[in-house]
């Protein structure tokens, strides 16, 4: 009942609006000066227009797909386990694996391709390839300096990586990176580089001593933070990415048969611009701590 009650108010409002809007915009067109106000009726007059489209799409998607009684929101730190070839594994490991496989073939179809045939003045995709790997490079190197070309790389591989995950996310399946055991991997790949170049830096002694620097006090002080590192930053991006995915099931569920449209337009947010947020948020920590070991 309410999907025909929806459909019908829909379908009258758009009969009204439009029939308004297109009276305000030949009234418009015939006027030699249009003034504020009246540029405002008519934007609302194709406000209530988009309105009522919106009102029968989801009135008709209510007919079809009536709504049924709601088990609830369940959210899980861990992600899925499925058996494969007798061994239980975690659906974040077989996306990541997925989404790995999707990169290595790309990075061979460009290393067979762009790459064979590149151009003192670069275009197209050359143009495209150098400016992202300049960018991830400049910023590595204002952020910590003198570590080489292996960091710059490893950063743009784990960019790449979540950009992965938010597309996953954007198709409807839960990304790896809102999974714990996945962020925290990652947070210890950064807990390992932060070492590898303090003891690089300045040796095993020199790193020794920037802990206990000013005091020696401070040393089991500052051996405690280093620990906490990776576990700050594997919560940390864990829980903004688990926190998108509940914001997107719960308006899912509230919106029942009702979410048509809406749900997309907030999950370019949710499930695109979110995550590469937390990506830069990701890379500008690592490199942050890895900084304060190399001073």
């Amino acid at each position: 009942m309410l999907g025909i009650v929806l459909t019908a108010l829909g379908a009258v409002l758009f009969a009204v609006g439009i029939s308004f809007y297109l009276r305000t915009k030949k009234e418009l067109a015939a006027l030699a000066v249009v003034e504020k106000k009246q540029k405002r009726k008519k934007t609302l007059f194709l406000v209530l227009v988009v309105i009522s489209v919106y009102m029968v799409l989801t009135g008709i998607v209510h007919l079809l797909y009536p709504a049924s009684e709601s088990e609830g929101i369940q959210v899980k730190i861990w992600a899925e386990r499925v058996e494969l070839f007798g061994f239980s594994i975690s659906k974040s490991v077989i996306w990541s694996w997925v989404i790995m496989a999707v990169l290595v073939v790309l990075a061979l179809i460009l290393r067979f391709t762009v790459l064979r045939r590149m151009q003192e003045t670069p275009k197209g995709l050359q143009n495209v390839l150098e400016a992202l790997v300049g960018a991830v490079s400049d910023y590595t190197e204002s952020q910590a300096k003198g570590l080489g070309n292996g960091l710059p790389a490893y950063l743009f591989s784990l960019v790449l990586y979540m950009v992965g995950c938010a597309l996953l996310e954007a198709c409807g399946v839960r990304a790896p990176t809102s999974d714990i055991t996945v962020t925290f991997g990652m947070a210890l790949i950064t807990f390992f580089l932060i070492n590898y170049y303090g003891i690089r830096r300045k040796g095993v002694g020199g790193r020794l001593k920037g802990l206990a620097s000013p005091t020696p006090i401070v040393f089991p002080l500052r051996i405690v933070s280093d620990i906490a590192v990776p576990v700050s930053l594997a919560c940390r991006l864990f829980g903004n990415m688990l926190g998108g995915m509940i914001v997107m099931d719960l308006l899912y569920t509230a919106m029942g048969s009702f979410a048509v449209g809406l749900p997309s337009v907030v999950g370019l947010y949710f499930n695109v611009f979110h995550p590469l947020i937390q990506a830069y948020i990701f890379v500008t920590l690592s490199l942050t701590f890895i900084n304060e070991a190399i001073e």
